[in-house]
């Protein structure tokens, strides 16, 4: 009989155990998180000198970071932007490649109406821009500082990944060009983006 109530207590003791750390995996896997998305850009228009014009959405953006949640709810992210850009119209020819990176604050709402797979995340955040014309216009290269800001639609696929589409806006915070040759076929302002793409659990999987 003695043996027999052993034998139990090491099963129930065994089983505890498992239920612990698969709780604590499924919470650990939201503490790092990797992001890749790819979209469509539309720059301001304000942020080219007169007579120089770009299409109103271009591709492509190319969106990629990482994410750390402190708490179920707040959270923090580092993430890296591509942008490129070209002329429309009766605009002198022109590209530009447009690229960010930005250190964001992250908050998740958990809004509890929505169903059960459907979240929302806002970030927002300072970084830095770095604009670089091509051909003709390569030396107007420029950079200012920015503050970027966004909402995040995710569709859970699983525990540890999701697809989810982002709109954001980064308010550029550059001065005007002077003199005004060096704002040829480059770019001192706001830029609008959207994107699609995958999030992953990058903790967690030592008990997967």
């Amino acid at each position: 009989m003695t043996s027999i109530f052993k034998i139990q207590k090491h099963k129930i003791v065994a089983v505890t155990l498992l239920i612990t750390m698969f709780s604590y995996a499924q919470r650990d896997s939201n503490k790092w998180k990797a992001q890749i998305a790819l979209g469509l850009n539309s720059p301001s228009q304000s942020g080219f000198v007169e007579g120089f014009e770009s299409k109103a959405m271009n591709f492509p953006t190319i969106n990629a970071g990482f994410q750390r949640m402190f708490k179920p709810q707040f959270g923090a992210k580092l993430d890296f932007g591509f942008n490129r850009f070209s002329s429309d119209g009766e605009s002198p020819e022109f590209k530009i490649n447009y690229t960010r990176i930005n250190v964001q604050f992250v908050y998740d709402p958990t809004i509890t109406f929505l169903p059960e797979r459907i979240g929302l995340v806002t970030h927002a955040g300072p970084g830095y821009s770095i604009v670089k014309p091509l051909g003709d216009f390569a030396n107007n290269k420029t950079s200012f500082l920015n503050v970027m800001a966004g909402l995040e639609i995710h569709y859970a696929m699983s525990k540890r990944m999701s697809l989810y589409t982002d709109v954001s806006y980064i308010l550029g915070l550059g001065s005007d060009f002077d003199p005004i040759t060096e704002g040829f076929g480059s770019f001192n302002g706001n830029l609008m983006t959207i994107t699609f793409g995958i999030t992953f659990s990058l903790s967690g999987c030592q008990y997967c």
